[in-house]
């Protein structure tokens, strides 16, 4: 299967180009279509690549990848030693795939060349709990998790993957009391060009935000809903340098919907709470529409899909299915994944 995997990892990486995207006016519906049906699987992170393949890894240690032109999945199983491995965080390169374990000890693997997945970093603390990861190209990324000090936990790479170096405290900012993130979509990390905004949340929700791929960081304070070790930001997104969004909430309350809708024009220096006790309530992760001019978001939880066409200022409900995360392929078809599941989402 690991051999399986990586063929398809190849060939869906090269072989084909993007489809036109269609365009659309206000979302009124979407269509549902199931593509992955498991459930002992819970699938909290998904990588969509433009050539419309999927990659997600999950618990169990299972990860695999879907190719849509043959409508085909290579599947593996990752071990190590007896541990139950739990992947929340995954991302590609043009040459390679990476999956990241929550818990200890933290282990990020990359596509090896026999196919096989590698370890290439390891950490073991009684804290560590590793909750994100992305890259801003094929050869610098980086990956956040909980404090295991005094700062966010941030690895990164120069090397495509090769060797991962952890960022010492005294170069990043002091977390506060009760400061931690949520590995709940693997999308609490956002990019745009060199610029990198980290989502924190629990009884602070934080915006840490670097404008050269982690060299240098500050911190911004939100607005956000916190005071709770379940409340804060669980998802960011951003469309373009100045424009961003935040989801989340309290997942124990998902019905609240206070302070749980934030957006920035500036870059994630102040942001603005939009909608505010209006639907919808705890969400786990956010995305902007691509190529809609930062007007238009979907947003998905365990209670469901929600649209927005004017910047998140107002939400209509779509559905009552149920998602962890979301990734779009264009701005009208997106995969989703979440308990069980992983779907193939159609907007109209």
């Amino acid at each position: 299967m690991r051999i399986l995997l990586c063929v398809l990892l190849v060939s869906t990486l090269f072989s084909c180009k993007n489809d036109d995207q269609k365009v659309n006016k206000n979302r009124d519906s979407v269509q549902i279509e199931t593509i992955l049906n498991d459930s002992l699987l819970s699938i909290r992170a998904i990588d969509v690549a433009s050539d419309r393949s999927m990659a997600f890894a999950a618990n169990n240690g299972v990860f695999g990848l879907y190719n849509p032109l043959t409508d085909q999945w290579g599947t593996a199983k990752q071990s190590y030693d007896t541990l139950d491995l739990q992947f929340r965080a995954v991302a590609r390169t043009v040459n390679d795939f990476f999956m990241l374990s929550v818990g200890n000890p933290a282990l990020l693997y990359k596509t090896g060349e026999t196919g096989a997945m590698e370890i290439v970093y390891k950490e073991e603390h009684e804290k560590v709990f590793y909750d994100a990861l992305a890259f801003w190209n094929s050869k610098e990324g980086l990956a956040i998790g909980d404090p295991t000090d005094d700062c966010m936990s941030i690895i990164f790479t120069r090397d495509g993957g090769e060797t991962w170096n952890k960022i010492a405290c005294d170069q990043l900012p002091k977390v506060k009391e009760g400061e931690a993130a949520f590995a709940a979509s693997n999308s609490n990390i956002a990019i745009v060009g060199d610029n990198t905004w980290i989502a924190t949340g629990g009884k602070t929700s934080r915006i840490l935000f670097s404008p050269n791929k982690g060299e240098s960081w500050e911190v911004f304070e939100t607005p956000m809903v916190n005071g709770e070790e379940t409340t804060g930001i669980y998802s960011i997104d951003f469309y373009d340098a100045k424009n961003g969004f935040a989801i989340g909430g309290d997942y124990t309350k998902p019905e609240q919907t206070k302070a749980n809708k934030m957006k920035t024009t500036d870059g994630g220096r102040t942001w603005k709470i939009v909608g505010d006790g209006e639907e919808p309530g705890y969400r786990s992760c956010v995305q902007y529409v691509p190529n809609k001019g930062g007007k238009e978001l979907v947003a998905v939880g365990f209670k469901g899909i929600d649209y927005s066409y004017d910047s998140g200022n107002t939400w209509k409900h779509l559905s009552d299915e149920g998602f962890y995360t979301l990734r779009f392929l264009n701005d009208s078809v997106a995969y989703a994944a979440g308990k069980g599941r992983i779907s193939r989402l159609n907007f109209n």
